[in-house]
């Protein structure tokens, strides 16, 4: 019974080695200083390490990442916002607006916005826009449009989010002050 139970925990632990394992990703070392010392001030001005007492000592709640925190997802939205939705969806990362119309004519059109990754960068969307020309209500010709639109939307996109990424940088910047510990000699 007692080499049942030992052999169930080697499995355990054999099966959560190999899958933590699998977890690590590689990193270009040339981007961080060799130092720690350096390393870890780096990490924390930028907003990527932590203080064990700096938040949760002080009463403070823990930070919680939504849509809102991503720069992409928030440019396109903001840029966009004129425009009625259709269908928005954070985890599947698309936005597609309904028909719209500047004025009473018989057009229309219809923008998609695919994310292929959450980095700010040209190729992270995948702009589409739909063009619908109707003749009476019921007979409608709907064509993808092409053009000088979608690079402008995404040029927009892109330098609204390259602005709140900033602010995000800025925001999250916290000087780092070096080991609060005293050595002993």
């Amino acid at each position: 019974m007692i080499a049942l139970k030992f052999i169930k925990i080697i499995a355990l632990l054999t099966i959560c080695i190999f899958s933590l394992n699998s977890c690590v990703k590689g990193v270009d070392a040339t981007k961080y200083p060799p130092d720690p010392k350096l390393r870890v001030k780096k990490n924390i001005e930028e907003g990527r390490g932590f203080r064990v007492m700096d938040k949760f000592g002080k009463g403070g709640n823990g930070t919680f990442e939504f849509a809102s925190s991503n720069e992409l997802w928030r440019a396109s939205l903001d840029t966009i916002d004129f425009m009625p939705l259709a269908s928005v969806n954070y985890s599947g990362g698309i936005i597609i607006t309904d028909w719209y119309s500047t004025n009473s004519t018989n057009e229309s059109i219809k923008i998609s916005i695919r994310f292929l990754t959450n980095e700010v960068r040209a190729d992270a969307l995948d702009i589409k826009i739909f063009n619908r020309k109707c003749k009476l209500e019921t007979n409608c010709v709907i064509s993808e449009k092409s053009g000088d639109l979608i690079p402008e939307l995404k040029s927009k996109i892109l330098k609204t989010a390259a602005i709140y990424l900033k602010q995000k940088k800025d925001k999250n910047f916290k000087p780092y002050k070096g080991s609060s510990r005293k050595k002993k000699n």
